[in-house]
């Protein structure tokens, strides 16, 4: 192979992998969230991640809707269950054991692909998307999709926006108080219970989103919710549960290391992903960050 050739692989490879990373970034924010700042095991969040997907696939079906144009309905709609999850059923375990709260989340995500497949089969759901997200586009020489392109921006505007929330806001100074100390946030006039219902409901739209723009690259059937939750799981453990700056740096690095494993050794690529996390938790066994949002 030419040198010049290499450099194409190797940066193709890069590149989906920073695609395929942005992805699990997005729908893996919120878990993260949940179990570091809010200490809750929420194995449930792939189907919300699933529930945007079908969303998606609904509203491009019946509705005309174009492609990017369901976006911020998905997320709105998954906000929305995300919401009602918490207020309904979440926030009477958040006192129990982690045992009660990942049975009973898991048994959700069953139930979920369950409904899905009564719904809409065991298939493969189609999405339709805008033709000049289906062109190649020559960077330095190297052609690269223009959707992953697409995939990656936004995720940046979107992890952008959301360091600004916590970082920079009211909203992201209450949630770090009311982690840190409920009790004392809430005697300073914190509304703790609204606090963590509009976090929840953030986290599943943001898993909507994530589930959404995924249908092209990672497909989507009635088993997503279950078939990628161990990656979901993998990107909190890696990066630090609770630390958005370390689940966007372990999502890319899983991402990378997921692509170029299947490319260059195929007979044990999935098993890559799993040796990257291996090795960062030997060097770091509480991930590589902390447990706060930074």
């Amino acid at each position: 192979m030419l040198a010049s050739d290499l450099v194409s692989a190797v940066a193709g490879i890069i590149f989906d992998g920073v695609a395929y990373g942005s992805l699990l970034f997005l729908i893996s924010l919120g878990l993260s969230v949940t179990m570091g700042l809010m200490g809750f095991v929420n194995l449930a969040h792939g189907a919300f991640a699933m529930a945007g997907g079908f969303t998606c696939v609904e509203l491009l079906r019946r509705s005309g809707i174009s492609f990017l144009g369901t976006l911020p309905v998905v997320f709105v709609v998954t906000a929305v269950l995300g919401a009602g999850a918490e207020v309904l059923l979440y926030r009477r375990l958040y006192r129990r054991s982690h045992l009660d709260q990942v049975l009973f989340t898991i048994g959700l995500t069953f139930m979920a692909s369950a409904a899905a497949t009564w719904v809409w089969g065991p298939s493969q759901q189609p999405v339709t998307l805008p033709a000049w997200l289906h062109r190649q586009i020559t960077i330095g020489g190297v052609e690269v999709s223009a959707y992953r392109l697409f995939l990656i921006a936004f995720v940046l505007l979107v992890s952008a926006v959301l360091g600004v929330l916590v970082t920079r806001t009211r909203f992201g100074a209450q949630l770090r108080a009311a982690v840190d100390n409920q009790t004392a946030a809430a005697g300073v006039g914190v509304n703790v219970g609204l606090l963590f219902t509009v976090t929840f409901a953030v986290g599943s739209g943001l898993a909507g989103l994530g589930g959404a723009l995924s249908i092209d690259v990672l497909g989507l059937d009635p088993t997503f919710a279950i078939k990628y939750l161990v990656y979901f799981l993998l990107v909190v453990v890696v990066g630090g549960a609770g630390s958005f700056k370390g689940a966007l740096i372990a999502s890319l690095s899983l991402g990378i290391s997921d692509v170029a494993g299947k490319y260059y050794i195929p007979q044990i690529g999935g098993f890559v992903i799993y040796l990257a996390m291996v090795l960062v938790l030997i060097i770091t066994p509480s991930g590589l960050h902390g447990r706060r949002a930074t």
